[in-house]
């Protein structure tokens, strides 16, 4: 009767553990051009507008131990950018994860943050890529935002266009708020409304560590270290508060990863010209 008791607690034991651990994923960020002399003040609320300096224009690589290889953000390519923005050292973000030994067509899922064009703008890149979005920003982006000329700034019509065309395709998945359950090992995590409904990504490590991939819910570490909101926000309380949130959810503050940040490629290990990983 004891030998039996032992039996079924063990069982009891192996049920309620998980069957399978979080995938891990290898976290890489990718270079994929400048934009020179940018203003500090749009970037960090309240900072001296004759500071200028030159952003890194960023895509982030999750390659899964499951085999998913993922982008978070796809970067732009569009002709009007190369004109209204002084763009430097561009290689296309498609071709710009090879070095990682990954094709534009490989890659499985594309997490974008938000609508802006230099985010979203390279959606075609990667033509077999899922997309996922927080359907709050798709549905605003696709809908009321264009009633208004006030009410869609940085935000590309082509991309508009391209994104509803990549989900009557069936290639659109929409994350609603919070999400920890979808992928394995990656969490979406609403942002601080720098758009109508942005979003930040987090991943897990070989290393069991947790990444956070801030994208614009924090352009610079300069931020987080002086605990000041973006400039371009609708809503600059909230987005304190995701910057708190993300530090909280990563596993070493080091570990949250600003959007434009040049320093991010000082930081971690070089794997490349452009690339760093993020360990």
């Amino acid at each position: 009767m004891r030998r039996l008791t032992i039996v079924a607690l063990i069982v009891a034991a192996s049920v309620l553990r998980p069957s399978a651990e979080a995938d891990k994923y290898e976290v890489y960020a990718v270079r994929f051009a400048t934009i020179a002399n940018f203003p500090v003040a749009s970037l960090v609320a309240g900072a001296d507008r004759s500071r200028r300096m030159d952003i890194a224009m960023t895509i982030w690589v999750l390659k899964g131990s499951d085999g998913r290889i993922a982008v978070v953000d796809s970067g732009f390519h569009r002709d009007q950018y190369f004109t209204q923005y002084a763009v430097k050292d561009f290689v296309k973000p498609s071709d710009a994860i090879a070095p990682l030994g990954i094709s534009a067509e490989r890659v499985t899922d594309l997490f974008i943050t938000h609508m802006h064009w230099d985010h979203a703008g390279g959606i075609d890149l990667f033509p077999n890529a899922r997309v996922w979005i927080q359907k709050e920003e798709y549905d605003y982006y696709t809908s009321d935002a264009w009633q208004s000329p006030r009410t869609h700034g940085g935000i590309d019509p082509e991309d508009v266009l391209e994104i509803v065309r990549r989900n009557t395709q069936g290639k659109v998945s929409f994350v609603k708020g919070d999400d920890e359950t979808s992928i394995s090992g990656v969490t979406f995590g609403v942002g601080g409304r720098h758009t109508w409904q942005s979003q930040f990504v987090t991943a897990t490590t070989p290393k069991n560590t947790t990444v956070v991939l801030a994208s614009d819910n924090m352009y610079l570490y300069e931020n987080l270290d002086t605990h000041t909101a973006i400039s371009q926000t609708l809503d600059a309380a909230s987005n304190l508060r995701t910057q708190d949130r993300m530090k909280s959810l990563a596993s070493e503050v080091r570990l949250l990863v600003p959007g434009h940040d040049p320093a991010v490629f000082d930081r971690f290990p070089k794997v490349g010209d452009r690339i760093v990983r993020i360990e």
